[in-house]
This record gives structure tokens, C-alpha cells and sequence, in this order.
């Protein structure tokens, strides 16, 4: 199964980068053997002047690259909070149902979109608070990779 981050802005260079980047290279290599591959997309941020503008214009452009079928996930402040280990069953079952693609998306500074909203199969949150898309990019990417190794018995997730 395929599993895609995209994400509204661009990591720049420096330590957010390089930790995404590390914790998506693990998932990869424990993932693999789990029939799991891992993906980002980044687009540039709308340039539109009010917010509902351009949170119309992220979601138009989230939703424009799910491949057929695909399992939406919106990281939203206002969504479910699941323990790792739920997290990790979740992307199991999906797998396990024989989906080919799930794509988690980031939304930019103002969030998602309405029409994102209504689209997304499932909202899913890191607490209450509200988090830089950066570090919530990297708590995906550190969760995805968590992920990775309780459905393959590793010792990193230690409950």
C-alpha cells in the first residue's frame, strides 16, 4: 500500500527536513517487507488574500492528486485522537483490505477547506493544539515509521 504525505508548503532546508526525511527513509526500509511504501508531495501554498479563498484553493488541489480509490486522511486540530498503536492497526487493516493508496494530507497556515473537509474518509489529530505544518510533517512522518515497526514487531515502540 501506498502511503503519500501531502502537504501544503515546502520544507526548507534544516533540522525539520532532515528529521522528516529520516523517519520516512526508516518507514521505507520496515515498510517494505510489510508490502508499505512512503511518499511526499508538496504544492506552494495559495497566494489568495482571504482565507477561505485560499483554503478552497490548498483543498482543490489536495484532492486533485488522490489517486482513484484512495483513502483521504486530513490532519486537522478538530479530528480523532488515536494512540500509536491504533494508528498503526488502522494502516494494517487498511492494508490487509487490499487498499492501494492512503493519502494524509496537510493543509497550510489556515487549514482545510470545507470541500476537503467533507472528503476526507477520516480526520486525524495530534491533540487539542494547533501545530506548524512543519512539526506536524514531522510527527506524521515519526508516526508513520512507528507505525511501520509495531506491525513488524520491532522493539521501537516501546507502550
Amino acid at each position: 500500500m501506498q502511503i503519500t504525505i501531502a502537504a501544503m508548503g515546502r520544507l526548507k532546508a534544516g533540522p525539520e527536513r532532515l528529521l522528516v526525511e529520516r523517519y520516512l527513509e526508516r518507514a521505507g526500509q520496515t515498510g517494505r517487507a510489510l508490502g508499505l511504501t512512503v511518499a511526499v508531495r508538496e504544492f506552494p501554498e495559495s497566494r489568495a488574500t482571504r482565507a477561505e479563498e485560499r483554503m478552497a484553493q490548498e483543498a482543490a488541489t489536495l484532492m486533485g492528486v488522490l489517486p482513484e480509490g484512495a483513502r483521504l486522511i486530513a490532519l486537522d486540530e478538530r479530528g480523532d485522537t488515536v494512540s500509536s498503536e491504533a494508528f498503526a492497526q488502522r494502516l494494517g487493516t487498511l492494508r490487509d483490505g487490499g487498499l492501494r493508496d492512503v493519502v494524509f494530507a496537510i493543509g497550510g497556515a489556515d487549514g482545510h477547506g470545507e470541500a476537503l473537509r467533507r472528503r476526507a474518509d477520516q480526520s486525524l489529530a495530534f491533540g487539542a493544539m494547533t501545530w506548524p505544518h512543519q512539526i506536524v510533517r514531522l510527527m506524521l512522518a515519526e508516526q508513520i515509521y512507528r507505525a511501520t515497526t509495531i506491525l513488524s514487531g520491532h522493539p521501537y515502540h516501546r507502550a
